[in-house]
């Protein structure tokens, strides 16, 4: 017996991130995409006339999305009855998009965001479902304290954190106590979106700043590392973090080069390598649909992660792992790689929409 899908809308649906949702979401076993929204400029049109000459994903345009007419986004109206919940790819304003998410989500229909705007408000989770898909628990003392009905907000973190943050809760899962870390990014192009960086910026050249990251970088870990209490997230202090932020010559694909501090009790190598080669989560536990089968891929190679070679690791849904060895001035230094444009971004979104499904927050 085929399950029936549940359609979702897509907002932003124009813009690199809502390509993705539409690329990503083409076959997907639980979802289909039942509307599209974006800028006034683009509302009325079909979704192809509106992407025309600007579709920049490698595959064509999903004949079940081409003829839907795209709406205004921030027309809340248009989207009731067209969907089930959204997901939100929104650029702009921030604290215009608050404003909008929080008009879909009063009028029953979840929102499940990429966007920055809620990040930090103080119940709406912001998720990596291997780390704290258990912050999910909030959600009912948001919608009461809102009002709501079926309407919630649910967000993803900063791009950057993907490449770096999953293998640091493992061991920190494992019983290691974290105490600091030094965090240098080497970020994507694909990042800033289209037509992003110019050429004359990147080509031979290391831009040394990227507005906001550093901050997201090392703030962000600290609520989704924290706990609930009293319907609000008190964030984890415990941890402090330095973060130096670049932008690179590379398409696809955030690398970081992390340094860490334990506390008292130290892993050695291999038993880091055996707790990344091990751990596995929420997401494998409930197979959710985008869910990397091993979340944590370590590569021996001396030369390696790559982002060319390795950012598409499971369905670009994986953290690839590398040169793991002692640290001279803290405890361990490693390599981390994630793919921007689908963990980091639309994939990231979708695996937090699926854990939400299989949660039942959908129902």
């Amino acid at each position: 017996m085929t399950m029936e899908k549940i359609r979702v809308g897509v907002l932003g649906a124009t813009g690199m991130v809502g390509q993705n949702y539409i690329r990503l979401l083409e076959n997907h076993p639980w979802f289909e995409v039942g509307y599209v929204a974006a800028s006034p400029n683009s509302a009325g049109k079909t979704y192809e006339e509106a992407v025309s000459g600007r579709w920049h994903m490698n595959t064509d345009i999903p004949k079940s999305v081409r003829k839907l007419v795209v709406g205004d986004a921030n027309i809340v109206e248009n989207a009731v009855g067209k969907c089930s919940f959204v997901f939100s790819a929104l650029g702009g304003d921030k604290n215009e998009i608050k404003a909008v998410e929080k008009s879909y989500a009063s009028k029953d229909i979840p929102v499940v965001s990429n966007c920055s705007a809620h990040r930090h408000t103080e119940n709406v989770p912001m998720l990596i479902p291997e780390i704290n898909a258990e912050h999910i628990e909030i959600i009912p003392a948001q919608k009461k304290a809102n009002s709501w009905n079926k309407g919630f907000i649910a967000v993803k973190p900063n791009c950057s954190l993907q490449s770096y943050l999953t293998p640091v809760y493992a061991l920190m899962k494992a019983g290691y106590i974290v105490k600091r870390i030094i965090i240098t990014t080497m970020q994507a192009v694909s990042g800033a979106g289209y037509p992003g960086v110019p050429s004359l910026d990147m080509v031979d050249n290391i831009v040394p700043y990227i507005g906001g990251e550093e901050e997201k970088t090392e703030d962000e870990p600290k609520k989704i590392l924290g706990r609930i209490e009293n319907g609000k997230f008190v964030y984890n202090e415990s941890i402090k973090i330095s973060a130096h932020c670049n932008r690179v010559p590379v398409v696809d694909g955030h690398t970081a080069c992390v340094s860490l501090e334990f506390g008292s009790k130290k892993p050695s190598l291999e038993e880091i390598k055996k707790i990344w080669a091990e751990f596995r989560s929420v997401p494998q536990e409930l197979k959710l649909p985008f869910a990397p089968s091993q979340p944590i891929i370590y590569r021996e190679e001396i030369n390696r992660p790559q982002p060319r070679k390795d950012r598409d690791a499971d369905k670009g849904m994986a953290v690839s792992i590398g040169r793991l060895r002692e640290c001279k001035v803290f405890d361990i230094r490693f390599v981390g790689l994630s793919h921007n444009t689908v963990r980091g971004a639309a994939g990231g979104g979708i695996l937090n929409a699926e854990l939400l499904k299989a949660k039942g927050f959908f129902d």
